[in-house]
C-alpha cells in the first residue's frame, strides 16, 4: 500500500518515510538537472538569492520532452541522479527536503541527507509517459535558455515513487539487494 504525501514535504513528513516505502506524491515540485544545479550553486557561492525557495521542497531530476497540444508536459522520466551529487549538499543546506531521480547517490549526498533530514526518492525509469500523466500543470520559472533543463514548477497528482534513502541514511538499493540474496541461500 502506498503512502500519500502532499507537498510541502515538512520535516515531520520526512520522518514518517522509510526506505522501501511506496509513495504517491501530490502538490507543487520543481524540476532541475545538471546545468540548473550548477547555476543555483554558483548563486549560493556568490552570496546571491536563488530564483526558487527550497524550504520543504522537492526537486525532480527530469528534462521533459516538449508537450503535445493540450498536454502540460511531454514525457517526464527521471534522469540519473549522481550527476547532481556535487551540488546536492549545498541545496539541502537551503532547506530542500527531497530529490526524485534514479540510480545511486554518493556518500557525500547520503551524509547530507542524514544531516539535513531529507529523503531521496526513485521514480520509475523507462516509464516517462506514465510519469507525465501525473503532471497536471507545468511552468518554466527560471533559466528558460537551458531548454529541457530549465527549472519548472510542476503540479503533480499521485506521482508514484519509492523511498530509496530515508532520513536515517537507510538505503533501499542495499536493503533490497540483501533481501534478494537471502532468498538464494
Amino acid at each position: 500500500m502506498s503512502k500519500k504525501i502532499t507537498m510541502p514535504l515538512t520535516a515531520e513528513k520526512v520522518k514518517s518515510l522509510k526506505a522501501g516505502d511506496s509513495v504517491l506524491l501530490t502538490g507543487m515540485i520543481y524540476t532541475a538537472r545538471d546545468a540548473a544545479h550548477k547555476r543555483l550553486v554558483d548563486l549560493l557561492e556568490a552570496g546571491e538569492d536563488l530564483p526558487i525557495e527550497l524550504q520543504d521542497q522537492v526537486i525532480y531530476y527530469v528534462g521533459p520532452t516538449p508537450a503535445k497540444e493540450g498536454q502540460p508536459i511531454g514525457s517526464a522520466g527521471p534522469t540519473t541522479s549522481y550527476r547532481m551529487d556535487s551540488y546536492t549538499p549545498a541545496l539541502l543546506e537551503q532547506g530542500l527536503k527531497g530529490m526524485i531521480g534514479k540510480g545511486l547517490r554518493g556518500e557525500s549526498v547520503i551524509t547530507a541527507i542524514k544531516q539535513q533530514g531529507a529523503v531521496y526518492f526513485a521514480a520509475i525509469g523507462g516509464a516517462s509517459a506514465l510519469m507525465a500523466k501525473c503532471v497536471k500543470s507545468a511552468e518554466i520559472i527560471a533559466y528558460e535558455d537551458l531548454g529541457a533543463e530549465a527549472i519548472r514548477k510542476l503540479y503533480v497528482e499521485d506521482l508514484p515513487l519509492i523511498v530509496v534513502i530515508d532520513a536515517k541514511g537507510n538505503n533501499y538499493y542495499e536493503i533490497g539487494q540483501e533481501e534478494y540474496l537471502k532468498t538464494l541461500r
